[in-house]
């Protein structure tokens, strides 16, 4: 009962409601015989259907999150965490401003691999927007907070993408003699990571964190019920793809 009545209710929430409102509108084209435009509006929407269904979701989103494995052994000269939004004028224990979700499963992360591997870490992300927060200084205050010396951590915080995030974090690891970073990033944005690093001739070891669905993914027919986080899931997958194809293709 419960699961019918979460369904049920995923019809009445975005995308759900317009989902059902082009359905009908494709019925009722249909029964005025524009049978062709109904055929369409339904192909249409049985694709923005299905990319809004965690099934859908979950197996594009879960092939970018299986491509790199954890490493068995931990090896690298330097911990590398890529940047993933902060907010200013957010309380905190201690300064201004925090960082947001996935930049939080990113440092918590580094700071466990740090205790394992003492090695220097490199916080790459600036501020993007005015409202957003310096990324690489709340995540370095955040860093002490937890025990890490100052000296062991470089901030990087000029980048505002992950292009930026290669070019600007290889600079530093050739002015301090690093070949070989642990890359920290989350696990839907690590294949993109690695495809910028390789093109500033970086060999990263990838160690991805704040994932999104569980593995292996198994079927309930309540992953059919459409929603706003699965349609989110399914946009992050073809933009991640996007912007991997746009970064192999351009040289700069």
């Amino acid at each position: 009962m419960i699961y019918i009545l979460k369904f049920g209710a995923s019809l009445l929430m975005p995308p759900g409601i317009f989902i059902l409102i082009f359905f009908i509108f494709a019925y009722i084209l249909w029964r005025r015989e524009e049978k062709r435009l109904a055929a369409v509006l339904v192909a249409v929407n049985m694709v923005f259907y299905l990319l809004s269904t965690g099934w859908i979701s979950g197996i594009l989103i879960g092939s970018l999150e299986s491509k790199y494995p954890r490493p068995e052994n931990l090896a690298g000269d330097c911990i590398v965490m890529l940047g993933g939004g902060a907010l200013a004028g957010t309380p905190a224990l201690t300064g201004d401003g925090t960082l947001a979700c996935a930049a939080e499963s990113r440092l918590a992360l580094t700071a466990k691999l740090y205790h394992q591997r003492p090695v220097p870490i490199i916080l790459s992300g600036g501020q993007v927007y005015a409202d957003s927060g310096n990324e690489a200084d709340i995540a370095k205050r955040e860093l002490v907070l937890l025990g890490i010396s100052p000296k062991d951590i470089i901030a990087e915080d000029k980048s505002i993408n992950t292009r930026q995030n290669a070019i600007y974090t290889s600079e530093i690891m050739r002015e301090k003699g690093f070949k070989q970073p642990i890359l920290v990033t989350s696990a839907f944005h690590m294949e993109r990571a690695v495809l910028n690093f390789q093109k500033e001739g970086i060999e990263p070891v990838p160690f991805a964190t704040d994932f999104r669905v569980g593995q292996p993914q198994s079927f309930h027919w309540n992953k059919l019920a459409p929603s706003p986080e699965a349609l989110e899931d399914s946009t992050l997958f073809f933009r991640e793809k996007l912007r991997s194809f746009v970064t192999s293709v351009i040289t700069f």
